[in-house]
């Protein structure tokens, strides 16, 4: 969410970065949301200018009272009720007013960095550097469902019949491969890269909900506990940005450098192309994030070392992948920048996303009340998430990029210690 007063002093700003992310249905909020604000901070001025009155008028009255002019006291007393009313009706005018100018700030995107390029969707994001060979073997690569199930490794029929389509049963050596992966990349986090590790809470209340992404994006993800404040999290950096929800920290404690473990639990409304069956886009996963919350002036410093964590995992277990600099139309409300991590894909000769690194600016901190207490007064901390790997698409991408022509596996070498010094699956 905008600082309002940031809205109100640069209005053709907001309404040019509207535009640049398409969304021009939304120009007029820019407008209403003004008029209202005016509207608001007038009427709380006209209730505090009644306070003061009923303030003075209640001195007068305890002077006349001790005068024993009680006639004149009761006379001034009837001020004092009208003065009450009024109030009452000019602060339930506040509360509307307020609660309708929320409502539309948190409509209004977040200003893009100047970086980010211009297009209408992911069609238009842009390959910036691309980090290994891309290899195509003179063999044919099985689609990954298929290779797990030679190795006796997964039963998607058993969990259609258990939980419906979108779930799985990993089992054997696929199933430790799978922990491996996300094993070493938690100790990759936390041993290389000086991260904390946090286990967070899996499910969180709708006011964490709304200060870490739009009304449109919880729709189409999160699932709702019935008859309970509670959403599954659909990545664990929501419940990790809300740890610091309604606090003040200290600026010497800066930057928090997290990384956390989490299952994740998604709808993925709508239909997928022939290329996400299989455990690609599925309700259930298991994943390894990573959050930052710093001072403004360090959030780009911090975005750059992110995403390449996430790229020399990667390549630690011989997987070639790419930076994807998502354009204006592609990001999110509250993003700032973002870029995709995508690994390569050498049965479909293709890229496809692995990992999101973003910087969302001050937004998710002004609306989870997350502040700053600096040396020249307090102020609201950037925050950045990045996905350190999700486990069953870093899985994909590792079984067809150490796939063997006779069927078999090989187990990369920084994930033998994961897996009692296996080096092929079988």
């Amino acid at each position: 969410m905008l600082d309002m007063k940031f809205v109100r002093e640069n209005p053709d700003i907001v309404k040019e970065n509207i535009k640049k992310k398409f969304q021009d249905y939304k120009l007029p909020l820019v407008n209403e949301v003004l008029m209202e604000d005016k509207e608001l901070r007038q009427t709380q001025q006209h209730a505090d200018d009644l306070r003061a009155n009923r303030k003075k008028i209640s001195k007068e009255i305890g002077k006349l009272m001790g005068q024993g002019k009680k006639e004149e006291a009761e006379e001034i007393k009837q001020q004092m009720a009208e003065i009450a009313h009024e109030l009452t009706a000019l602060e339930e005018k506040e509360i509307k007013l307020r609660e309708s100018v929320t409502e539309k700030m948190m409509q209004i995107p977040n200003i893009i960095d100047d970086s980010v390029p211009i297009g209408k969707d992911d069609s238009e994001n842009v390959e910036l550097e691309k980090f290994g060979e891309p290899v195509v073997p003179d063999f044919e690569i099985p689609y990954h469902t298929e290779i797990m199930e030679r190795l006796s490794g997964i039963d998607l029929d058993a969990a259609r019949r258990v939980a419906g389509n979108g779930f799985y049963y990993l089992m054997g050596d696929v199933a430790r491969l799978h922990s491996a992966i996300l094993n070493y990349a938690r100790d990759f986090m936390i041993d290389k890269k000086g991260f904390t590790y946090v286990i967070p809470p899996y499910m969180i209340r709708s006011s964490v909900v709304d200060g870490v992404m739009s009304f449109a994006e919880m729709e189409g993800m999160m699932y709702k506990i019935e008859g309970e404040d509670l959403y599954l999290i659909g990545t664990s950096e929501h419940s990790m940005i809300g740890k610091f929800k309604d606090t003040i920290l200290e600026e010497k404690d800066l930057p928090y450098t997290y990384t956390s473990y989490s299952p994740c639990f998604r709808k993925e409304k709508g239909a997928h192309g022939i290329e996400e069956r299989g455990v690609y886009r599925i309700h259930q996963f298991e994943k390894q994030e990573m959050i930052v919350l710093c001072k403004p002036e360090e959030s780009m410093e911090w975005y750059n070392k992110m995403w390449q964590y996430t790229v020399e995992i990667f390549r630690n277990m011989n997987i070639p992948v790419r930076q994807l600099e998502c354009c204006s139309g592609d990001l999110a409300d509250l993003k700032v920048k973002s870029c995709d991590v995508e690994a390569w894909s050498p049965r479909q000769q293709k890229y496809f996303e692995v990992g999101s690194c973003s910087t969302l600016g001050d937004a998710q901190a002004r609306r989870l009340g997350i502040r700053i207490k600096g040396e020249k007064g307090n102020y609201y901390p950037h925050t950045l998430n990045n996905t350190v790997l999700a486990s069953t698409r870093a899985l994909i991408a590792l079984i067809e990029n150490n796939y063997n022509e006779d069927g078999s596996i090989t187990v990369p070498e920084v994930l033998r210690p994961y897996m009692g010094g296996l080096e092929t699956i079988k």
